[in-house]
């Protein structure tokens, strides 16, 4: 079995679009909209990775902890230095072993988000 997608119900598209195409660097496969309001599918560069944005007038959104998504990030200080400079507050770089460099932001929505580097 293939994991095929996520699907995030966001408060506002715009913002949680920017953070994932912008910050994240996922490209917009298809975008359309639908009962009012807003969805879009997004991909990596090998359309390996999915993540479909759901933006739906009083839908349901995201309101839970102890989740996260994480990317993989080839150049992770540049990707922490993006972040600040888009007006996120990601935490510090951690580096608790060798193998593991990472740190985390939220998006729009509170939704943890991990960037590492393998």
């Amino acid at each position: 079995m293939k994991f095929h997608h996520i699907s995030l119900r966001v408060a506002d598209f715009a913002p949680s679009l920017a953070f994932y195409t912008q910050l994240v660097g996922l490209k917009v496969v298809k975008q359309f909209e639908a009962n009012g309001g807003n969805v879009a599918y997004l991909a990596d560069e090998t359309d390996a990775t999915e993540v479909e944005l759901i933006a739906m007038p009083g839908g349901q959104n995201f309101s839970g902890q102890g989740m996260f998504l994480c990317f993989a990030a080839s150049d992770l200080e540049a990707v922490h230095a993006k972040a600040v400079a888009m007006g996120y507050s990601p935490s510090d770089i951690r580096n608790p072993e060798p193998t593991a460099k990472y740190f985390y932001v939220y998006d729009p929505d509170g939704v943890s988000v991990q960037f590492r580097e393998y």
